[in-house]
């Protein structure tokens, strides 16, 4: 139900054109966790182990090969979303938010037909066409992981930009969930065919097809029009986003907040070069922040889980292709849920430094007790293609504490980084930011994705004690460390010195004044021009 303030209409659908458009941008951060999810249950099949040579046709496993292989397949993905998020800051600099979302996605879609080609006749030239299938997927997928969160950032009003912008994690989830249900499918009805790997991997194309339609429907960031001069056309997508007259108090209002921020930017950064672009004043430690937050959030345990979970699974005793995969489903059920519950109802109660000390504090906890228990209670098996069997109660055990550790990292370490570093960039160096922010995501992406499955096999109960150590001695450290950012707008991020508050106010009145002379002659022009034709 609508009701009126003042002359701003407020209600429940207010923002609703801001949510259509962090659902369209966001289909693209689906694609990311779907990626993360499908390839680990992909390798770990027998019938694309015994095609690509990884097992013999009695179905034992070269333990070396298998690691590389799955350990390559996984990877290539980061290693092509490394370049592509560092790409993206340029681009979208020069060409804004929209259309360089757009002609990613194409490039996701030809990467991805590339990993559905490869044939059982040709193993060889077939896992080439998979990694190079996979490095192209990941170029576009990498960087619309950079320009997606800035794009709905940028669009989103403070009061709900935490929400909204929370939305990317719910996607990533959501997407991982997917993945884990087709692997599971796939598995239990689908056997000795190539569908093995051309279902999962062609379903990539519907969100893709579904995102590059929607973007179609949507408009250019504001702050993005403004930083580049194209004010009129800024404030008029401002409004449009908001449903509100361009001549609305509060839209005139947030117009002038971005002006004078972008004005402050400009005298202060005239030129900018990378130099200043990573050394301004106020921007170096926002950029290591950035950098930080992400490796640590890679490092925090879950990704090896997430990437490699029917595998993970196997090691605490799931064997069995049903057993592995159905308990990876229900992890990503688990997230899903626990993240959409999160990001409606949390985010922005309680702000982002104390969630992100609870989650890394909760992982460490519980990856410490799943790491004593796999030391004390070893199970007999350790393949995912094994021969099924019921999990011994220690088992169990270890899969709640990992369905538990899934809960503690959605409702922290895995949104809030992203909602974070969205946050803390000015408009003119945020492209920067967020290609920063997501080339080092995805560079220990690539590390952790290669290396799981040689430290799983070299470490067992280890690797979760290592997670564990990282999680109560890093990842909370710097969650006490950092600022908080809470219900302050773009604009106001002063959190680092760059730009003096006082003077920001004085700022923003300056621009607001201006932008109310300038609606005022355009309300009293015709009045004046009616006037002199009838003295005429």
């Amino acid at each position: 139900m609508n009701a009126v303030v003042g002359s701003v209409r407020v209600g429940l659908f207010q923002n609703v054109r801001v949510y259509w458009l962090a659902f369209i941008a966001y289909w693209g951060i689906l694609l990311f966790g779907y990626d993360t999810g499908i390839a680990g249950g992909v390798v770990g099949n027998l019938y694309f182990a015994e095609t690509f040579g990884i097992a013999n046709s009695t179905g034992s496993i070269d333990t070396k090969k298998s690691d590389d292989v799955s350990s390559n397949v996984v990877s290539v993905l980061q290693a092509g979303a490394f370049f592509g998020a560092l790409v993206s800051a340029p681009v979208s600099a020069r060409f804004g938010r929209k259309w360089p979302l757009f002609i990613y996605t194409l490039i996701f879609t030809v990467g991805a037909i590339l990993t559905i080609v490869p044939s059982v006749s040709n193993p060889g030239r077939g896992l080439g066409e998979i990694y190079a299938g996979r490095v192209i997927s990941g170029f576009g997928i990498g960087a619309i992981t950079a320009v997606s969160p800035a794009f709905v950032s940028e669009c989103s009003p403070k009061e709900v930009r935490g929400r909204i912008t929370g939305l990317f994690q719910v996607m990533v989830a959501s997407g991982i969930m997917i993945s884990y249900f087709i692997n599971l499918g796939v598995g239990l009805h689908i056997q000795n065919d190539p569908k093995i790997w051309r279902i999962p991997f062609g379903l990539q194309l519907v969100p893709a097809g579904m995102m590059a339609l929607g973007l179609l429907t949507v408009k250019e960031s504001p702050r993005y029009l403004a930083s580049v001069g194209r004010n009129e056309e800024a404030i008029n997508n401002l409004a449009y986003l908001r449903r509100l007259s361009s001549q609305s108090e509060l839209v005139v209002l947030e117009m002038a907040e971005i002006e004078a921020a972008i004005q402050e930017e400009l005298e202060a950064r005239e030129s900018l070069g990378w130099k200043e672009a990573f050394l301004g004043k106020g921007n170096a430690v926002r950029f290591f922040i950035a950098f930080m937050i992400f490796l640590l959030q890679q490092w925090s345990g879950q990704n090896s889980v997430t990437y490699y979970a029917p595998q993970i699974f196997a090691s605490i005793g799931y064997t069995g292709t049903k057993n592995s995969l159905l308990a990876s489903g229900i992890l990503g059920v688990v997230k899903v849920v626990t993240v959409s519950i999160f990001v409606a109802f949390g985010v922005e109660r309680f702000g982002r430094k104390r969630f992100l000390f609870i989650s890394s504090t909760g992982m460490g906890v519980l990856f410490f007790i799943i790491g004593a228990l796999l030391k004390t209670h070893p199970p007999p098996a350790t393949n995912a293609n094994d021969a099924p069997s019921s999990p011994s109660r220690a088992s169990q055990a270890m899969a709640a504490m990992l369905y538990l550790e899934g809960v503690c990292y959605v409702i922290g370490w895995g949104p809030l980084p992203w909602i974070y570093v969205s946050e803390i960039f000015p408009t003119r160096t945020r492209h920067y930011g967020l290609a920063l922010a997501s080339a080092s995501q995805w560079l220990w992406n690539f590390v952790i994705s290669k290396q799981t499955p040689i430290m799983k096999t070299e470490l067992g109960y280890k690797l979760f004690l290592m997670f564990a150590s990282l999680n109560i001695c890093a990842l909370a450290v710097f969650s006490l460390l950092i600022p908080e950012t809470k219900g302050k707008s773009l604009e106001e991020m002063d959190i680092f010195g760059a730009v003096d508050a006082e003077q920001r106010q004085k700022d923003i009145m300056a621009q607001n004044f201006i932008r109310h002379r300038q609606t005022e002659e355009l309300l009293t022009s015709p009045r004046e021009s009616s006037s002199v034709d009838n003295k005429v």
